[in-house]
């Protein structure tokens, strides 16, 4: 469920019309709904009443510090992937005891920003990662919490870009492997050994392969036990998918319920890093039709409608070839056509969809591209020199601006022309 709904023809973001937001802000932008991220972050961890467990909120899903200081207001943790996302989770008031470290390319520096921020854990993902954290631990007179990611070989049934527990991905340690890296690390004076960590990718629809990657961490866990290493804390990493289409994922009710029978029996704080399931229906993209065009071929006549946003915006569609639906933000009961809705970047993949059938639209209408919250903002990028869109927080009848749109002047800070002081200096 989420709280953008059409009333009387017009969509709106809980109470507040969107085109209203747009006349005021202008387009394009994201808008998210507080009352639907209140909704599925609750939702999601109260599936998991009963035990012992932690959610830690994908910080790459969904960036912005305001909606990372609402989950942990609602007692969430973070999980972060870079010394970014770090700063950004602090920033937003999350207990560092609550912050969790992924990621397979960690710095010296970001390892030493984290130790000294005291999180909770390092996820290892190699051996060699291992080393340098011992090395940087040492040099601070601290112990580094670690778990290991270890990566089980099974396959999650999902796009191959968002796969990331097969072998044949970069992710984590072979599980075979993992064993032998526990026992050197017991043996390392800066390292101390709290958990084991799994996430086998993202968009997942099925229950199936999480049950199948668990009980691999569980049979290893046992092994760790009988050579006398305690395992404190199990992550099950995130990836459970949500409907943009005719997708039919499982509820967080149905895979709590299934992640708990298997755990019965194993003493261990759970930890999970939901983000797409949390986000990604909580927000949308707006944008304005700028201008509707035919190209006439031989054989075929292929209709454009030409928006604002583009693929530095939303890059989903063009990186995955993912679906969004995307609605009139103002029914007019108009004729239906099939068109491509397309962006003003320089590349034929500029594209936010393909060959979709939708009301008829016009220069200055406003369309909604629905289901962006995950994955929408986070990945956008300021390709052809295109300012970053402004974000929107509803909550109830009001609405506040939660990023400014970045002005063309911001497009060059910190650039500079060698001699030209003024640039260095940013004026």
């Amino acid at each position: 469920m989420n709280h953008f709904v059409s009333k009387n023809g017009e969509l709106f973001c809980e109470q507040v019309a969107v085109a209203a937001i747009a006349k005021d802000i202008g387009t394009p932008f994201y808008l998210y709904s507080k009352a639907t991220l209140t909704r599925h972050f609750q939702a999601f961890d109260s599936a998991f009443a009963g035990i012992d467990h932690l959610t830690c909120f994908a910080v790459k899903a969904c960036s912005n510090i305001a909606i990372l200081n609402l989950f942990a207001g609602l007692g969430g943790g973070a999980d972060i992937v870079s010394g970014g996302e770090l700063y950004r989770a602090i920033t937003a008031g999350v207990d560092p005891k609550r912050i969790i470290y992924s990621g397979v390319g960690k710095t010296e520096a970001e390892l030493r920003y984290a130790l000294e921020a005291g999180i909770l854990l390092f996820n290892v993902e190699s051996a060699q990662e291992l080393e340098r954290l011992q090395r940087v631990a040492a040099a601070m007179g601290v112990q580094a919490p670690v778990s290991f990611r270890v990566n089980p070989d099974v396959d999650p049934q999902t796009h191959a870009y968002i796969s990331t527990g097969l072998a044949k991905n970069k992710f984590g340690i072979p599980i075979a492997e993992a064993f032998d890296l526990y026992t050197r690390a017991m043996a390392m004076e800066n390292i101390k050994i709290k958990g084991v960590s799994c996430h086998i990718g993202s968009q997942l629809t099925l229950i199936s392969p999480f049950i199948d990657s668990l009980r691999k961490v569980k049979a290893l866990v046992a092994r760790l036990a009988d050579k006398g290493i305690t395992i404190e804390f199990i992550d099950l990493g995130g990836g459970v998918g949500i409907t943009y289409d005719a997708e039919q994922p499982p509820h967080p009710q149905e895979y709590a319920a299934a992640i708990k029978t298997e755990l019965q029996g194993v003493k261990a704080t759970l930890i999970l890093e939901p983000g797409r399931v949390i986000v990604g229906n909580a927000a949308i993209l707006v944008t304005e039709v700028q201008y509707t065009k035919s190209n006439r071929g031989v054989d075929q006549v292929k209709n454009f409608v030409v928006v604002d946003a583009a693929m530095n915006d939303l890059t989903r569609p063009s990186l995955y070839g993912a679906y969004h639906a995307i609605v009139p933000v103002q029914e007019k009961g108009a004729e239906h056509e099939v068109v491509d809705i397309v962006g003003p970047i320089c590349e034929t993949g500029d594209f936010l969809a393909k060959d979709r059938e939708i009301a008829r639209v016009g220069q200055g209408d406003l369309l909604a591209v629905m289901s962006t919250g995950a994955y929408g903002f986070s990945m956008s990028s300021n390709y052809n020199s295109r300012p970053r869109v402004a974000e929107v927080l509803v909550d109830g009848e009001s609405y506040e601006l939660i990023r400014r749109r970045e002005t063309l002047a911001s497009l060059i800070v910190g650039e500079s022309i060698p001699g030209r002081a003024e640039l260095r200096h940013g004026h």
